[in-house]
């Protein structure tokens, strides 16, 4: 789906690529190529706190945010997670990944 045309998307990843580069920042790219995964298709925002007692995970619905603080959806969450980075490229890989869109546009 187009939203915006091509220069909103080359912008938009153009600052995907610029935050990336922060240091509390990682973006991790999951392609096509690694098949389905769980949670596909779904936002998940794992928030970490300095004691694992502090973690949320927020998850997006069309009906609103959910957010998660049970020990059982957190060990839930954290089996996902564990997943998508083994799934995903790593930082630089998916750097280049988001790059080579940017520059195919």
């Amino acid at each position: 789906m187009e939203f915006g045309g091509r220069s909103l998307t080359r912008k938009q990843l153009e600052h995907i690529v610029t935050m990336s580069e922060r240091e509390r920042i990682t973006v991790s790219v999951i392609p096509f190529s690694a098949g389905i995964f769980p949670g596909a298709g779904q936002t998940v925002v794992y928030a970490e706190g300095p004691v694992s007692q502090l973690d949320t995970v927020q998850l997006d619905t069309e009906h609103g945010s959910v957010f998660e603080c049970a020990d059982a959806q957190l060990d839930m969450y954290r089996t996902f997670m564990e997943r998508f980075e083994a799934m995903a490229l790593g930082e630089n890989a998916s750097r280049d990944f988001i790059c080579g869109i940017i520059n195919n546009l």
